[in-house]
């Protein structure tokens, strides 16, 4: 009996949103697409947002993702930049949320750690075993695309086990897991 999954990776972003799909078949792994939405041409912060919102669920509804893999945001100097990609984070959580797909975070050290075997990798090192795995022919430009691929890729390698990443299956497991940060 075969078992089949389609995951859904995400590199949130309010410049560029990457993402990429794949589909696993009796444990193997083959893309379906890789690509990034971008943001760059918009100034109002609140229309990038509303825009990943609606590429999320565009996403959700053409390919039906059993689960979503999100890359989480990482701790950096600029708390304005933190703000803003955690901002883009939530909007593309509360999509799939608001579908009840299942979605785990996790940091883009595990991701990179995943792939290659190391969580201090660079960007151009996690797009050439990406490469290498899905026979990808051509990289993008920007790899964002190649990181939301890699939270799918995380993901899959990941299923079964028990992870750090953060599992949210609703609105109710998101609040039972994050009561402190609710309020009434």
């Amino acid at each position: 009996m075969s078992s089949e999954k389609i995951i859904l990776g995400i590199d949130p972003g309010t410049t560029i949103m990457g993402f990429g799909l794949i589909k696993v078949v009796n444990k193997k792994m083959e893309l379906i697409v890789l690509d990034e939405l971008i943001l760059k041409k918009y100034d109002d912060h609140y229309i990038k947002l509303k825009l990943i919102f609606e590429r999320t669920i565009q996403l959700i509804e053409t390919y039906h993702p059993d689960e979503i893999a999100i890359e989480a945001p990482f701790f950096g100097k600029n708390v304005q930049s933190m703000l803003k990609l955690g901002r883009a984070q939530g909007v593309a959580m509360a999509a799939g949320l608001s579908r009840e797909v299942p979605i785990t975070e996790y940091s883009p050290k595990k991701i990179k750690m995943a792939i290659t075997g190391n969580g201090n990798a660079s960007k151009e090192q996690v797009a050439k075993m990406l490469q290498n795995l899905l026979k990808i022919k051509e990289l993008p430009t920007n790899l964002d695309a190649t990181d939301g691929l890699a939270a799918a890729v995380c993901h899959f390698y990941n299923s079964g086990k028990i992870t750090s990443g953060k599992n949210y299956t609703g609105w109710t497991a998101f609040v039972k897991q994050n009561g402190n940060r609710v309020k009434e």
